[in-house]
């Protein structure tokens, strides 16, 4: 009977222990969804789309890439803090956006709390750029033209609070310039309305927003970052051509869960998307759109997200932006 019981004890204490490896081998057993909360041809939906034929074969699942716009991105955000915990309904989207909601807007979901990360994937700068017909041809000229012209300088953004939508208010109240901020479903869309001539200027996403100065239908003025881009290296970073210190904007890109997912799931979602990303092609083709590669571990994009919605807090605070 004690032997009996110690080897009920053992086989107990080897099942529990043995319980997690079983979950992550089950999984996944179904197709998988990658959440794109803005419109076709944004810096989400183009990394997805690049990652989605690897990481359907590395998971050997479907994953499928679909895109729930509104509410500045929050509908797509909110349906994943709603999904059971499984690890199949995911969002990508830019962390810079949602981390900054909690401080212009109302949200159904605690950004801090309710999402465990999969990863900080890929940072790249906002670009500011023009209309090419628009009579300014650098960051001084669309500065003075601004002052010349209180109110009459207007920029099309990703949506309102969006990280594009602070990075331009931060950029005018920094100056103190009057600029008129008109909203989008999302950063294709403020390209195309800055493209066809209905809107000025924008800040927006480098990887969406580079191949349009490249083929002439945006005139680029300025990068966000610390330093100059290689792809675009005779463009100036807005703090030296503004002569604003600490410039620094951008998209930060990354991958959420609900609450709860199970640690070896983000492990497993983690290692799949962090081999993918380091590709050849793949990583070639992230240098190229301008994407730098973060890919922070799970508990260390969680750690991140949660500073970055502090930080954001003060920024607008100090900077006294108002979002209507």
């Amino acid at each position: 009977m004690r032997r009996r019981h110690l080897l009920g004890a053992v086989a107990a204490t080897a099942t529990g222990l043995a319980a997690p490896a079983l979950r992550a081998q089950a999984w996944p057993a179904k197709p998988i969804r990658i959440l794109i909360p803005f419109a076709p041809g944004g810096t989400s939906d183009i990394l997805a789309r690049l990652l989605q034929p690897y990481l359907q074969s590395a998971l050997g699942q479907s994953v499928v890439v679909e895109n729930r716009t509104g509410a500045n991105g929050n509908i797509a955000v909110d349906m994943v803090a709603k999904s059971p915990p499984d690890g199949y309904t995911l969002v990508l989207t830019d962390l810079g956006n949602l981390t900054i909601s909690p401080s212009v807007m109302k949200l159904p979901f605690d950004v801090a709390k309710d999402f465990n990360a999969v990863t900080v994937l890929a940072y790249s700068p906002h670009l500011l750029a023009v209309n090419p017909d628009r009579p300014y041809k650098t960051v001084a000229e669309l500065i003075a033209y601004a002052k010349a012209n209180p109110d009459k300088l207007n920029y099309a953004t990703a949506g309102i609070g969006s990280a594009p939508h602070l990075a331009g208010a931060r950029f005018a109240h920094s100056l103190g310039l009057k600029i008129a901020f008109i909203p989008m479903k999302g950063g294709a869309e403020a390209i195309q309305q800055v493209v066809g001539g209905h809107a000025d200027a924008l800040f927006n996403g480098m990887i969406a927003t580079l191949p349009h100065v490249n083929n002439g239908k945006l005139r680029g003025l300025a990068v966000s970052s610390a330093t100059r881009s290689a792809l675009a290296p005779d463009l100036p970073t807005v703090s030296e051509a503004a002569g604003l210190k600490d410039f620094v904007t951008g998209s930060w890109q990354g991958f959420l869960a609900a609450k709860g997912t199970p640690p070896e799931i983000l492990e497993r979602l983690y290692v799949e998307i962090d081999k993918t990303a380091k590709i050849g092609e793949v990583a070639a083709r992230l240098r190229e759109l301008g994407a730098n590669p973060v890919l922070y571990k799970p508990a260390q994009s969680d750690t991140w997200r949660a500073e970055e919605v502090e930080n954001w807090a003060k920024v607008v605070k100090d900077t006294g932006i108002k979002l209507e």
